[in-house]
């Protein structure tokens, strides 16, 4: 059983909206529970990178190309991990994924560092491709 399911992806014109979620299968939730979760893309043909991580109490962090313009929040008590994106540009043109990762701090900041506690049990993604 795919432990998590993304959903919410589409097709949009630059300088549009989506909401993006990741659903925790059973037997995840144990781990997530306390982990730091994560949003991921690989744009085709490309790396995946981290993008977006909050904490299980709700601290996140960004990296700078998605700073203000997506915002990350879970529901504990669901199950769900969201990615509001705004003001989309082509270059989010990617496939999205969603993860439990460590979480690393500076003192009191939570860092935008992308390490996924497991190394194969992705979900399928949900494609996002964002048009002139």
């Amino acid at each position: 059983q795919v432990p998590l399911v993304e959903s919410g992806g589409g097709a949009v014109q630059s300088g549009g909206s989506l909401r993006l979620s990741c659903t925790y299968g059973p037997g995840v939730n144990d781990i997530v529970k306390f982990s730091c979760m994560a949003w991921f893309r690989q744009p085709r043909g490309l790396e995946r990178e981290g993008i977006a991580v909050i904490t299980n109490e709700g601290t996140s962090a960004y990296i700078d190309s998605v700073k203000g313009r997506f915002t990350i929040s879970r529901d504990n008590a669901e199950n769900t991990l969201q990615l509001q994106m705004n003001s989309l540009k082509p270059e989010d043109t990617a496939m999205y994924f969603c993860a439990p990762v460590f979480c690393y701090h500076h003192g009191y900041d939570l860092l935008p560092k992308f390490v996924p506690r497991w190394a194969d049990n992705w979900g399928q993604g949900t494609q996002v491709t964002v048009s002139e």
